[in-house]
Order: structure tokens, then sequence, then C-alpha cells
């Protein structure tokens, strides 16, 4: 799409259509896909799970109040004890309330702190989902801007390269142009055609990224500003590379994870130990071959309980969870390591692209000022038409080159911040700003 079309049509739809049908920005199609991406659902919901842990623990210490009831139909046969001989059928009916009081249990103890770097994992793990999902937003939003800047490039190649061609046909029909420019003219538009259908067809794929992000129909995006090109602030690696070890989302996670593997190791290894409990009971009984008899009692009593031999199970349970922590344990030094690797990456990679912007604006500039000499020394004789539409293609090429920097700068940006963990709204407003209001 051309750039006048870009700056016509949303004015047009103002106009014809509703005052409500405005361009999408960052921020809209950020909280649409808020809304709807599954991969930040998941991780609110593990978290709702893990805060349950911690319930699901606490409820070990607290009191455990218990009812049974029962009511059955009997038959007896009784003799030989003082001439008895009795054979009866009666009905029997009992119920009871029995009240549990843990008094000590390591294992419950350990369990409940366990569930609390449970919890911290989920939330550490939801804080990265968010700034992943504000990274992959931002990213396939420009992305969308920059195949649709590149398609209007391809478009502009289109028709620069027919109005070489339709001259070099112009200069063979009069007798001073060749066969050989007339099919090399041809061959370049020919190009530039298959060109400008390949970045129409790559928009498209553009808009259908960012529209699986957001599950929503995708109108027109706000386009980007021009803007001044800014590197990593502050200036210097080894400040965000510190940041980033306290804040990344990715570390904190795995700190919590295996914080959470060696507290089971301590859970299992409880397991052996005694627990003591504080137990009440009332019950009530009824039903009997003798007449009348009924039973009423009630009853308290501390109970001592201890494992002496489980088959195994409590030292094989010991030693996988020691395996599992150390695994925990190597996994997080992985990801430290990979984390800083991608924040030193994300840091070059925005440093470079501000030089890459600026010689890439510089070369544009120069690629045009040379295709217009060009042009002109054509018409005058002094240049031939093979270098026409090679200073052209060059032309295009570096308006090519200055489109992918335009945007890939401003991603860079994106990127450092979610890279380091700090990743947030404001980030994003302060992106947002950037686009034409």
């Amino acid at each position: 799409m051309s750039a006048l079309r870009r700056a016509i049509l949303p004015s047009l739809a103002l106009f014809l259509l509703s005052p409500f049908a405005v361009a999408e920005d960052l921020l809209s199609v950020y909280q649409q896909a808020v809304q709807s991406d599954p991969r930040l659902a998941e991780a609110r919901a593990t978290l709702q799970a893990a805060e349950q842990d911690k319930l699901l623990a606490r409820s070990a210490y607290l009191p455990h109040l218990g009812l049974g009831a029962s009511v059955g139909f009997n038959t007896g046969s009784f003799s030989g004890f003082a001439g008895l001989n009795i054979s009866k059928a009666y009905l029997s009916n009992s119920y009871s309330v029995s009240l549990t009081q843990a008094v000590f249990n390591g294992s419950a103890l350990a369990a409940m702190k366990e569930a609390g770097s449970k919890i911290q994992a989920a939330a550490a793990s939801l804080a990265y989902t968010e700034q992943d999902l504000a990274l992959r937003v931002a990213k396939a939003y420009f992305a969308v801007l920059e195949a649709q800047a590149q398609e209007a490039i391809a478009n502009k190649q289109r028709k620069l390269l027919d109005s070489i061609y339709q001259q070099t046909e112009a200069t063979l029909r009069i007798g001073t142009g060749d066969i050989i420019a007339v099919r090399e003219a041809r061959a370049r538009f020919d190009a530039a055609q298959a060109d400008e259908i390949q970045a129409r067809n790559a928009t498209e794929i553009a808009r259908q990224r960012l529209q699986r992000l957001t599950h929503h129909p995708l109108g027109e995006l706000t386009p980007l500003a021009h803007y001044q090109a800014l590197g990593p602030q502050p200036d210097n690696m080894q400040d965000w590379v510190a940041t980033t070890m306290k804040s990344s989302p990715q570390i904190l996670q795995a700190e919590a994870e295996t914080q959470t593997a060696q507290t089971e190791v301590e859970v299992q290894q409880r397991q052996r130990w005694p627990k003591l409990e504080l137990q009440g009971i009332a019950q009530h009984t009824h039903g009997n071959p003798f007449p009348g008899f009924t039973e009423n009692q009630a009853g308290v009593s501390l109970n001592l309980s201890m494992p002496l031999f489980e088959g195994g199970q409590i030292s094989s349970q010991v030693q996988k969870a020691q395996a599992q922590s150390m695994a925990s344990s190597d996994h997080l030094g992985s990801v430290r390591d990979a984390v800083r690797l991608n924040v030193e990456s994300a840091f070059l990679n925005l440093k470079n692209s501000v030089a890459q912007l600026q010689a890439a604006r510089e070369s544009r500039a120069s690629a045009k000022v040379s295709l217009e000499g060009t042009r002109k020394g054509y018409e005058v004789g002094t240049r031939s038409i093979i270098d026409l539409l090679q200073t052209a293609t060059d032309y295009i090429r570096a308006e090519q080159q200055y489109n992918v920097a335009f945007y890939r700068q401003i991603t860079a940006r994106v990127a450092l911040k979610a890279a380091s963990g700090q990743l947030n709204m404001a980030d994003l407003q302060s992106i947002n700003a950037l686009l034409q209001k």
C-alpha cells in the first residue's frame, strides 16, 4: 500500500463511516492480546493453583472434624455360658464425632515452606509471560508496519522500472535505442512485479501473525512517525547485566523452583520423624442381643506415630528429591547464563541499531542523488540504460535497507527491556507515543 493511500484512507474512513473508525495503535493491540492470549491465561491459572497449595499445606495443622454413623441388621447366637442359649435378630446403630489437632508434624511444616516457593515461581512465570507477550506484540506490530512499507517500496520500484522500460521502448521506436536495453529493462520490470506480489503476501502474513496474538479482526495500524534514534540508557552493559540478574523473571522463577526442590528434600526426610496428634472422640452405640443395652462414651488421647520400615519407600523418595534438587540447581545456572547472554546481545543490538539507522539514512540519500544524476546523464547521452537500471536498483535497495533499520531500532529498544526483565506498560506507552497521531 502506498504512502499516499495510507494517508488518505484513514481520513476517508473517518468521514464516510463513523467517528469511531480509527486506526489501532500499539496499546490497543496489546490490550486485545492480554484479554485473549492463552499463554497468559495459563500462567494466571497456574498461579491460582499454586496459591491453593499453600492452603492445602496449612490444612495439615488446622483442626480436622469428622462425623461417622452407621445402622445395621444383625443376627446372633450365644450359648455355652451358664446354660445360656440365645438366638436373636436385632437392629443396631452408632454415630461418633471426632476432633483431631496436629501437635507436631515436621513434614507438614516443610510443605508449607515449599508451597510458598511454588507461589513465588508461579508469580515470576506470570511476570515473564506478561513481558514476553508485550515483546511479541511489539515485534508483530512493527513487523506489519515494516511489511507495509516494503510493499510501498516495491510498488515504487515497479513504477520506476516501468517508466524506464517505457522510455527505452520509446527510444527504440525512434531509432536511437537498442533491443538489448529494452529486454534488460523489461526483465527488471518483470522482476519488480514479482517483488511487489511477494511484498504484498509478506504484508498479509505479518498481519495474520499479529492477528493470531490478538484473536481479533485487525484494522488499519497507526504508522510510526520519524523519531530520534536512541541507544541503551544507561550506556553500560555491566549495569544492565547487574540489574538483570536481580530483576529477570526467568531467573527469579528458576531460583524459586530451586528453593522448591531443596525444600522437597526436607519434606521427604521428615517423613521419618514422629508425628504427634491430639484427638477427642464422642461415640454412641445402640443395639445388642441383650435388651436395652446402649453405650455412650467420650475420650481424649494423645497419639504418637512414627514409621520404622516402609519397604524402602522413604529412602527412595529422599534420593529422588535430592536428584531433582541437583537438576534444578543446574537448571538455575543454565538460565542465568542464557539470560546474561540474551541481555548482552540485546544491548549490543540496540547500540548497533543506532549506527545502522544513521548509515541507512545516509545511504538512501546518496542513492537518491545518484539516481537523479544518472537519469539526467542518460537523458543527455552520457550514461547508458544499464547504468540507469543499476542505479535505480541500488536506490530501491537503499530504501529497503533504511526501512528495515527504521523499524528494527524501535524493536531493539523493546527487546533490551524485555531481556533485562524490566519491560512494563510505561515502556509500551513511550513507544506508542512515537506513532503518528
